[in-house]
């Protein structure tokens, strides 16, 4: 077993117990109190694990967030520990969580030193697939010629593909040029990272994620990709004064890169750990009954090759709680 094998357990508690924290402020409207306590249980809970934790992909930069800082130290740190590289998204979709829609999730992912690229806080152009239409894809193709490639693969007509596209007004030629390819669009106001990993899924009925997101998200969704055996290509997208100077002092000096989820993730042995905190596609949201909760997740490993759907009922402590179901 490999090292994370031994620690999967423990990076499943991390996200189950993110995802209850927030989801106790579910539909509250407080999108920045919801961050708030997930970020808070995460790091928490890491601070107890056996390992010598750097996060890669956090909450920004330290002047930027108090805690899951990029570059902050996480683990009980002792000479004998692993390093692993971690990357978080505490609560991804806090607007969901904060309304109550659906695909909002608690997100680890963790691998050897240096097996997760140190992606700047910008925007990633991305193009993601599941495992039949690897190799088929390319992101500076045509919108026709990846949709017609797409269903080629899956034995489809293009009017069958479901595509998730972000609701931005960014995307409106992209959301033009699906319609105008035959194929159907579903628009997501957030949670790109959710959608990416359920068009790596068969019978999500999602075949495709295009459009441009947030980087980081693009590479925790690499990660879980790694596991599926999906296929993405990405590039990244500086917007602002500064940031091609930030890649540049990442050790990014292509900034044209297209990058695939093997150059995102390259890690020998990597885990992915999410569990839901609304409904969505792949995962029930938190339930809370009279004397606990219920959780779904999903707990993935690259390097055994496994991927676990556990479904957690925890307990109060009380002698008579009945457990449905």
């Amino acid at each position: 077993m490999s090292f994370q094998g031994l620690l999967s357990r423990e990076f499943l508690r991390v996200v189950e117990e993110a995802a209850v924290a927030c989801a106790r402020t579910m539909g509250c409207g407080d999108r920045k109190g919801s961050d708030a306590v997930a970020v808070e249980s995460m790091r928490k809970s890491m601070d107890s694990l056996h390992m010598r934790g750097t996060v890669v992909i956090g909450e920004g930069e330290r002047d930027e967030a108090p805690m899951l800082y990029i570059g902050e130290r996480v683990g009980a740190w002792l000479d004998d520990d692993p390093e692993i590289d971690i990357a978080v998204d505490p609560l991804e979709g806090t607007n969901l969580c904060a309304t109550g829609a659906p695909n909002a999730i608690a997100v680890l992912a963790a691998a050897n030193k240096g097996g997760l690229l140190h992606a700047p806080d910008c925007y990633m152009e991305k193009i993601i697939v599941g495992p039949a239409a690897k190799g088929a894809i390319h992101i500076d193709a045509t919108v026709k010629e990846n949709l017609k490639a797409i269903a080629t693969r899956l034995g489809r007509a293009v009017s069958d593909l479901v595509v998730i596209v972000l609701d931005r007004p960014r995307h409106e030629k992209l959301v033009e040029d699906i319609r105008s390819a035959g194929a159907r669009i579903r628009l997501i106001g957030d949670g790109d990272l959710s959608a990416g990993i359920s068009a790596a899924v068969r019978r999500t009925n999602v075949h495709a994620v295009m459009g441009i997101g947030g980087a980081p998200e693009g590479v925790l969704t690499a990660a879980a990709l790694r596991c599926l055996n999906g296929h993405m290509q990405a590039r990244l997208v500086p917007t602002k004064a500064g940031q091609e100077e930030r890649m540049r002092a990442m050790g990014i000096t292509d900034i044209k890169r297209v990058y695939t989820e093997r150059d995102l993730a390259p890690g020998p042995d990597i885990t992915f750990a999410a569990c839901g905190v609304t409904d969505g596609n792949l995962l029930h949201g938190v339930r809370f009954f009279g004397h606990g909760c219920r959780t779904s997740s999903v707990l993935m490993s690259s390097q055994e090759h496994l991927i676990r759907f556990v479904d957690s009922v925890k307990l109060d402590g009380d002698p008579d709680v009945v457990v449905e179901f």
